[in-house]
């Protein structure tokens, strides 16, 4: 009995040690990256701003950047920093910005290359996972990047639910 015992648990452990040693995740489409985006900038256009739009995937790697056609030359580099700042610290970046104020503990993080701690990153979650992040800028603020960039995850939200 307690050799069949340890054969039973010898059969199973190199299962279950490969299981520990990968990981699966969850990855968003080019197709909806796209998808996402070109919403984004519908809802800046609709608004009246000429804005540019980044997707990024978890790991913080554009997907899609479009730049619409009168957007300033800033706001190409200004959408890719709000999608990475919020993938990277999995945080909004309009949060991010309040917790990175002056004088507080985590204020250093304004001053990593590539960080922008000001409203208009959103991250794209779905199930519990990460998926990437979608940075707008061009609008005349934060809150209306952030919306334009909520208008992005709402039109693929179907796509993403599993």
């Amino acid at each position: 009995m307690k050799t069949a015992l340890i054969a039973v648990c010898l059969a199973v452990l190199p299962g279950v040690a490969l299981a520990q040693a990968t990981h699966n995740v969850k990855l968003l489409t080019p197709d909806t990256a796209l998808k996402a985006a070109q919403a984004a900038l519908k809802k800046c256009r609709d608004s009246g701003y000429q804005a540019t739009v980044a997707v990024v995937d978890r790991m913080g790697v554009v997907q899609v950047l479009i730049r619409d056609r009168y957007a300033g030359p800033h706001t190409v580099d200004m959408a890719q920093a709000k999608a990475y700042s919020a993938v990277s610290f999995r945080t909004n970046t309009t949060e991010l910005a309040g917790a990175t104020q002056a004088g507080s503990a985590q204020s250093g993080i304004r001053h990593l290359p590539g960080v922008a701690a000001v409203g208009g990153g959103l991250m794209i979650e779905a199930g519990g996972s990460l998926l990437g992040a979608i940075g707008v800028s061009g609008a005349p603020g934060g809150k209306e990047d952030d919306v334009c960039a909520a208008a992005g995850i709402a039109a693929i939200r179907d796509d993403i639910e599993f």
